[in-house]
């Protein structure tokens, strides 16, 4: 039995029932504020009072409730007990209701549940612990029910908002695809620029460089030293931005996905040897010793040579570019029967941990500022690791800021296309 005290409205035209009601609430002790009517009118004005008070004080005791249950006579002089929990239920009334019938009959109580009701009892079968059971069970179960409700307006509120979530975040990736779109034609137009560009620049720099190597062979008439000189620096300068200018062709054809590897078999010993001794005069330039460690007892690999010769350009390059004093090594060596590995190892300025990564991005140097040493368009090392994955290998780092540089390059020796 609960502690709590219960607000019953009984409706019964029959006093002699009504004192019945009450009086077995009294024998069992059952807690109860009962509110009484003796027909249909009295009982839906008491209950539209009731609901008219719970307007008014929604504010003060939002959880005001009309009625824990309504006690319902299935005869009453102006109405029966179905039309009259029809008539509640059209109130938006949703209260717990017990039909009380005299009648015992099997159909009308399946009606009575059918209209609504929480559960029937026969006048005649009445008994305090039977009446306060189904009253108790009716508002335990109406009170379920309730909860249950709750939850499924608030799961409903929760579908409704995830619904417009969804939508939002639909929107929101559509807005990136069309963004995207339009970074990638951007893009697209950038790479189409710079191939264009850099080959439209390549003729005439090539005829720079023609004719200022015409010139230094003195001929038909020779030059002053000073105009040697200047010569000699047109010639230096030109070859410089012819570097330039194929470096961004080469990665303007990398972005395009132009640039197509060629596999055929050749000698990596007798390629590094020529490369090294191509580069040699930078470092005899810089009074830098340029040495070769080659241990390859199968010197022959399936790969794309052109590729490999520019990466090893590349490094080589960059190693003496960035060395001052001491030497540059080119080192070879087999990892395995299918692998080979070529480091380039200098002692030169090295490289910060923090700028280790960001070297190999495109147009990045360690040093962005417009006062460095060192000039470049930053593409060297971003298209250096482009072509090693292209062969399927991978680019190494280990440095030593101030001391020296290592970049280890790991290739198949047998492309697999």
């Amino acid at each position: 039995m609960s502690d709590n005290q219960f607000s019953i409205l009984l409706v019964d035209d029959d006093e002699v029932d009504r004192l019945a009601v009450k009086r077995a609430f009294k024998k069992v002790a059952f807690p109860v504020l009962l509110t009484e009517a003796q027909n249909g009118k009295e009982a839906i004005a008491i209950i539209q009072n009731k609901n008219n008070d719970l307007v008014s004080s929604q504010i003060i005791n939002p959880n005001l409730d009309i009625f824990d249950l309504i006690l319902i006579d299935y005869r009453l002089p102006d109405i029966d007990g179905l039309h009259l929990i029809t008539e509640i239920r059209a109130l938006s009334i949703n209260v717990p209701l017990i039909v009380l019938t005299g009648q015992g009959d099997e159909e009308i109580a399946v009606e009575i549940m059918k209209a609504g009701a929480a559960d029937y009892l026969a006048k005649s079968r009445i008994e305090p612990n039977n009446l306060v059971k189904a009253i108790e069970n009716a508002i335990r179960i109406y009170k379920a029910e309730q909860a249950v409700e709750l939850a499924n307006k608030r799961l409903r509120a929760s579908n409704e908002l995830l619904v417009q979530k969804n939508q939002e975040l639909e929107k929101q990736q559509q807005q990136i695809k069309l963004q995207n779109i339009q970074l990638q034609e951007s893009y697209n137009l950038k790479s189409e620029f710079l191939a264009t560009m850099s080959h439209e620049l390549r003729t005439p720099m090539n005829a720079i460089m023609g004719f200022s190597q015409l010139l230094l062979r003195q001929y038909p008439d020779p030059l002053s030293q000073h105009q040697q000189n200047l010569v000699q620096r047109i010639f230096n300068n030109s070859k410089n931005l012819l570097e330039m200018i194929n470096e961004m062709l080469d990665f303007s054809k990398i972005e395009a996905g132009k640039l197509e590897l060629n596999p055929q078999k050749f000698d990596l010993n007798y390629l590094i040897k020529l490369t090294v001794e191509e580069l040699r005069s930078l470092a005899v330039q810089k009074q830098l010793n340029l040495v070769t460690e080659i241990e390859l007892e199968d010197p022959f690999l399936i790969q794309d040579s052109n590729f490999s010769k520019r990466t090893l350009v590349n490094l080589l390059s960059n190693a003496i570019k960035f060395t001052e004093s001491g030497e540059v090594k080119v080192k070879a060596w087999s990892i395995d029967e299918t692998k080979i590995a070529i480091a380039v190892i200098d002692t030169g300025i090295g490289i910060a941990p923090e700028d280790r990564e960001k070297i190999f991005q495109a147009f990045r140097q360690a040093d962005q500022s417009f006062t460095r040493q060192h000039s470049g368009t930053g593409l060297g090392l971003a298209i250096t690791e482009s072509l090693v994955k292209m062969m399927g290998g991978k680019i190494s780092l280990q440095s030593k800021l101030g001391e020296r540089t290592t970049f280890t390059v790991e290739i198949p020796r047998r492309y697999d296309a």
